[in-house]
């Protein structure tokens, strides 16, 4: 009787396609790339998002919730700001608005399209989706507070002329982020984890409360540490390729809304819609695992880090980059963060949301996405 032959780990699609994807960024960082080039940098960047999703879900079954969702949004994000950062110091005076477009196109993204795909989902497979109000009433409060001192507020300060903050407001608030974004990590990581954890289809509140009885798979072993540090390294290795194969394209794609006439913001939209792809698998996959709770952390907790990480590091860069740097938010933006802040609010207040509250959500995204191409 013939044995089967163990495959290597080291060549599975997961290892092997990070690595091709950081081979291409290094080939293509820097450099004008024809058509081709373009074509092949952008099946890395889907490879790459693919990857990373694996590799999250793989360290999120070892953690456990909420710390799985925490470590993908956090990576996300930090390699995020670096992109922003790195655009904003080639772009001069036209990428002054970068910053604020790419951060409210991430909070408008996850709040309404994560959010909405997610209670679809997992409206579908059971009727209702249930989650638990307490953790996601917290996260939602903190994304709009966080919004409202970052994004809102610039409009109508007066110490600088237009949507700027001074040197000392802008400090203020990237202190402020900072420390809200700390204290939101304590709340779900330690003192009230148990509000983060998913709940069963049931929604009573006592079944999301034992930490050991909700992984990603039901029926998984864990990986073992070596297998979970491995996902960690090449989740990273992910990240960067998906960030750095984005900036390698963004030239193509700053050309083509150019060429179209369509307004520069549509560029943010861009950039926020393809770093966010690899939580937006996650979170779909989790809500077809009947755990919405972990789409919702992943959803909220993005914007959260979007916000709480972007503004200090802005701040932080704003001493040595040249230009304006604008962050306040248009009359139109304001109304749809306010509708946002407002439905969301009634979407989390039950516990449970049916395929309304999901599609109420996806058309505000919509919208949203209408007025960034024709505002």
């Amino acid at each position: 009787m013939g044995t089967t032959k163990r495959r290597s780990p080291l060549t599975d699609w997961t290892v092997l396609v990070p690595v091709v994807a950081l081979v291409a960024l290094v080939f293509s960082w820097g450099r004008e790339l024809p058509g081709f080039a373009v074509v092949l940098v952008a099946l890395c960047l889907a490879g790459a998002v693919l990857a990373a999703v694996h590799h999250a879900e793989v360290v999120a079954h070892r953690v456990g919730e909420p710390f799985g969702s925490l470590i993908l949004a956090v990576a996300v994000t930090v390699i995020e700001v670096a992109l922003i950062v790195t655009l904003m110091a080639d772009g001069g005076d036209k990428s002054a608005s970068l910053a604020r477009d790419t951060v409210f196109a991430a909070v408008m993204i996850t709040c309404n399209g994560i959010v909405g795909v997610s209670l679809l989902v997992g409206a579908l497979r059971n009727r209702v989706a249930v989650f638990n109000p307490e953790g996601s009433g917290a996260a939602l409060a903190t994304v709009a507070t966080l919004a409202t001192l970052s994004l809102v507020l610039p409009t109508f300060t007066t110490s600088k002329p237009g949507p700027e903050f001074s040197m000392g407001q802008l400090t203020f608030a990237a202190v402020a982020s900072l420390a809200l974004y700390g204290l939101f990590i304590a709340v779900q990581t330690v003192r009230h984890r148990d509000y983060f954890l998913p709940v069963d289809t049931s929604g009573d509140a006592d079944t999301g409360r034992d930490a050991d009885a909700y992984q990603l798979d039901d029926h998984a072993a864990p990986p073992t540490a070596a297998g979970a540090l491995l996902s960690l390294g090449l989740l990273l290795v992910a990240l960067v390729a998906v960030v750095g194969d984005a900036k390698a394209v963004s030239p193509t794609i700053e050309a083509a809304v150019a060429k179209a006439g369509l307004p520069q913001a549509v560029v943010g939209v861009i950039i926020a819609l393809l770093v966010l792809l690899p939580e937006t698998l996650a979170a779909v996959r989790a809500a077809r695992r009947d755990r919405v709770q972990t789409s919702l952390n992943l959803a909220y907790g993005s914007a959260i880090a979007s916000i709480g990480l972007t503004i200090p590091a802005i701040a932080l860069a704003s001493v040595w980059l040249s230009g304006p740097l604008l962050l306040g938010l248009g009359p139109v933006h304001m109304v749809l963060l306010a509708l946002t802040v407002v439905v969301s609010t009634l979407t989390l207040a039950p516990g449970r949301a049916t395929l309304l509250q999901g599609g109420v959500h996806i058309v505000v995204l919509a919208a949203y996405l209408f007025l960034a191409v024709s505002p």
